[in-house]
């Protein structure tokens, strides 16, 4: 099977090359993994450390956010047949060594695979008290409009097989879509499942959400009406799981 690591990268100049760096060391027996940057019109000198370490990446002329970059990355995978498409952040926090076990999920028969920090005491990634009691509220709220329990709703580490990759170049969010995609694909009657992984500290670079005070209280406001919205709008579909 053909699998691409998508990896959004906005202002990641000191940790990209060490990120593309550990995907090429990881060990996935009997895959073909590739992987594409998508330089989400960085103000800094992402693009030219691409440039300059011949990586292979997609240069956005403007910063579309999370959402455009990642899904950006889906066409990607979508119109060069990928079999599997896993997002990986570009600011070293993600573990390129559970990418063989976000592939076997897959071969196991589910549609998306979640790579989750709270499922197991595996991480040593430790949010603020703020941000846990934000993610155990999306958590249960997805499990409110869902009946599904996910533990880890806005990790970026996940990996998909063709069926959502095709869903997610039809439509997916711009803002801090995560949440707001697990509703859509669970409510679709997709299958869903998440595996403990290991995630480190940020190495550089600042989280979105930390770079204004009102940022998180704006985040679960808008995602939270997002999941809402989108439990209420997404009907069934017929899906064929199959492998």
């Amino acid at each position: 099977m053909r699998v691409l690591v998508i990896i959004p990268a906005y202002n990641e100049e000191k940790s990209i090359l060490s990120t593309v760096k550990s995907l090429k060391d990881a060990k996935v027996k009997g895959h073909t993994l590739d992987y594409v940057v998508i330089n989400d019109g960085s103000k800094d000198n992402t693009k030219q450390v691409c440039l300059d370490n011949h990586l292979n990446f997609i240069n956005l002329p403007i910063n579309l956010g999370i959402g455009g970059a990642v899904q950006t990355g889906y066409k990607y995978a979508y119109y060069n047949n990928y079999d599997i498409a896993i997002q990986f952040d570009g600011d070293g926090q993600h573990d390129a060594s559970y990418i063989s076990s976000l592939i076997n999920e897959i071969e196991q028969g589910n549609d998306i695979v979640i790579g989750s920090r709270f499922i197991s005491k595996l991480s040593e990634f430790r949010s603020t008290g703020i941000r846990r009691i934000g993610i155990n509220f999306l958590s249960f709220l997805i499990k409110l409009c869902t009946g599904k329990r996910i533990y880890d709703p806005t990790s970026g580490f996940r990996a998909c097989n063709t069926k959502i990759i095709k869903e997610f170049v039809n439509d997916y969010p711009i803002d801090y879509p995560e949440p707001d995609t697990i509703v859509s694909i669970i409510k679709k009657g997709y299958k869903v499942s998440e595996i403990p992984v290991k995630m480190k500290e940020r190495t550089s670079g600042v989280s979105s959400l930390n770079t204004n005070i009102f940022k998180p209280l704006y985040y679960m406001i808008k995602v939270s009406m997002a999941i809402i919205i989108t439990s209420l709008s997404t009907k069934k579909v017929r899906v064929n799981n199959g492998q």
